[in-house]
């Protein structure tokens, strides 16, 4: 199985920690936020996987190349503009293929249970079943969330709980999206809305490590916390 890992975002809120460094490569912990990913995937048996990018590309291909230091191969979906989520994802399908992948945003920290979202993928038919999102409890600075999960773990409309950056989708969800043309977060899309409401996404909550590491504050705190993490 594969997964991807966006990683094109410009990280406007860092500067100005990311005028000459992409905000994935921003460490905590001695690591990465981007290597952390790597090895957690790598340590559930994703070896495969595609990275997007768009700012200072050329830096993230040269602290990562190809993966060998992680044990992983890595695709590069090269953007000439940032492309957003949905966008980027449409743009690397050719190199993701036909079956469902892992996906996972760049700038997060987190021990999601990777091994758990990829038996999640396989469940995905691509008609029946298009996506399964991990969520999270709303943080403390976000009074609104992005979705709710109804009795069945379906996902609803809400905001009860915020999408944590990670998911299992099947190309399928993406499909009729034109490549190299800048799409939003998948909830403002009409594809996405009507697959919600036809009962084809489902979701679970993850309650343990979880930052959207989106601020130099937030880079401290999880600088703080994956100091104590085994590498």
């Amino acid at each position: 199985m594969k997964a991807m890992i966006l990683a094109a975002g410009r990280g406007e809120r860092m500067r100005p920690l990311t005028d000459h460094t992409p905000k994935p490569l921003l460490e905590a912990g001695g690591e990465s936020l981007i290597g952390w990913h790597i090895r957690r995937l790598a340590a559930c048996g994703i070896t495969e996987l595609v990275i997007n990018h768009a700012w200072l590309g050329d830096v993230l291909e040269a602290a990562l190349g190809h993966g060998e230091r992680y044990g992983v191969s890595i695709a590069w979906s090269r953007e000439g503009q940032p492309l957003e989520t949905a966008g980027g994802i449409a743009n690397a399908l050719s190199l993701l293929g036909n079956a469902p992948f892992v996906l996972v945003n760049g700038d997060v920290l987190a021990d999601i249970d990777f091994a758990g979202l990829c038996e999640r993928a396989r469940q995905l038919d691509g008609v029946q079943t298009l996506a399964h999102l991990v969520m999270v409890p709303n943080p403390d600075w976000r009074e609104q969330g992005d979705f709710d999960l109804d009795d069945h773990d379906r996902l609803v409309p809400g905001h009860g709980l915020t999408y944590a950056g990670a998911a299992a989708y099947h190309p399928a969800l993406f499909a009729d999206l034109a490549a190299q043309q800048p799409v939003p977060f998948m909830p403002m899309l009409p594809l996405f809305r009507q697959a919600m409401a036809e009962q084809q996404i489902t979701g679970q909550v993850h309650r343990g490590v979880w930052m959207d590491v989106g601020t130099p504050q937030r880079l401290a705190e999880a600088d703080a916390l994956a100091s104590q993490w085994p590498r």
